[in-house]
């Protein structure tokens, strides 16, 4: 796990990251340690300590739909620098996530009818590892595009390398399960789930009790009791959809009521991706929604579809108090942070996109 404590005051961090629709060029202090309830030895005196550690504020976050199809497979040889300058900023931040909408898989055959099927090799999970990623998503619509060989590929990968991953499973029970982590004293539960798949693709690709695949959020009431699941004994819940349509950057009715159910489920966080370019964030009943963010690591964004960014919370009492916008530009397949009068101007522009959400840009 990437989670570590950062080596200044949260006090710093409180002054550059403001309420949402707030921008800037800084950059998150880094990473520290693990917190104590994550890294404690066994034994009762240490573990008392571990739930008696002090919650202290933390950092989130998000970045978009990545993939290393193209130019961007050869970077997985080099671990380290896979991800290109935009690892800072998810390095800094104290959990980060992002959708990885691919199988990880280097055999089996693609997916009938589909235009386009995307795979990586383990290596990915490495790759995501030293950019700070701490957490992914495989529910989307690539995540079984190399059918239940690349499945079982995918599953013996995590299973191998150990990265946490949600929103697939070898049944419904560990697809819909919470990956939970303890971030400086707090404990975090992320459900992942899509709300898109192809119509042919459905029953195949869907998690049921009898066998394995994606957790599907078109199940809403499985999707509510998971959430409800993740809410006990947990001090921020996560849910990350695959949801809403390509290329709209406004929220479908869908996404909206889906965001509402999961909001009263227990949600505190509900973001996600698909449609390829950014959408809007902001707060519903005190809970903060963001509907899309766009392309991340994507080898074909070009014109707005290389519009990226990553999406920074400040939580503290397990509320979202603080959101942030870090735009970025893919240039080759990778995000290119921006600054200056271009950062200024694509924050505005992102802050216009809440217009159409419903959402409030305060709790």
């Amino acid at each position: 796990m990437a989670l570590r404590r950062r080596a200044v005051a949260l006090t710093a961090l409180a002054g550059v990251l403001t309420v949402a629709g707030c921008g800037g060029d800084g950059d998150p202090k880094a990473k520290g340690q693990a917190s104590p309830g994550a890294s404690a030895k066994p034994g009762k005196a240490k573990a008392k300590a571990a739930e008696a550690a002090p919650k202290e504020p933390f950092t989130i976050a998000f970045g978009g739909d990545t993939h290393f199809e193209g130019g961007l497979r050869g970077r997985l040889a080099s671990p380290a620098t896979a991800l290109g300058p935009i690892a800072r900023t998810l390095r800094a931040a104290d959990l980060a996530m992002v959708n990885l909408e691919t199988a990880i898989t280097t055999g089996g055959s693609p997916a009938p009818g589909k235009e386009f099927t995307f795979r990586a090799p383990p290596s990915a999970f490495a790759a995501l590892k030293g950019a700070g990623v701490d957490v992914v998503s495989m529910a989307n619509n690539h995540g079984m595009d190399f059918m239940e060989s690349g499945l079982r590929d995918s599953l013996k990968a995590i299973k191998r390398t150990g990265f946490p991953v949600v929103g697939i499973g070898r049944n419904a029970e560990e697809a819909y399960r919470a990956h939970r982590v303890t971030v400086k004293g707090n404990k975090v539960a992320i459900v992942g789930a899509t709300q898109v798949l192809d119509d042919h693709l459905i029953q195949a690709w869907t998690a049921t009790d009898a066998k394995g695949g994606l957790a599907s959020a078109k199940d809403e009431p499985r999707m509510v009791q998971a959430v409800k699941d993740a809410r006990k004994g947990s001090d921020l819940v996560i849910v990350h959809l695959h949801w809403g349509q390509e290329l709209k950057a406004c929220p479908l009715p869908r996404q909206q009521a889906l965001a509402k159910k999961l909001v009263e489920a227990g949600a505190d966080v509900v973001v996600g991706g698909h449609a390829h370019v950014p959408l809007g964030g902001g707060y519903m009943d005190g809970k903060y929604v963001h509907y899309g963010m766009g392309n991340f690591v994507f080898s074909s964004a070009n014109g707005q579809t290389a519009n990226s960014g990553v999406l920074l919370l400040r939580v503290e009492d397990g509320k979202v108090g603080a959101a942030k916008w870090k735009p970025a530009r893919i240039s080759g397949g990778l995000p290119m942070p921006l600054s200056g009068a271009a950062a200024a101007a694509e924050v505005k522009r992102w802050n216009g996109l809440r217009s159409c959400t419903g959402l409030s840009a305060r709790p």
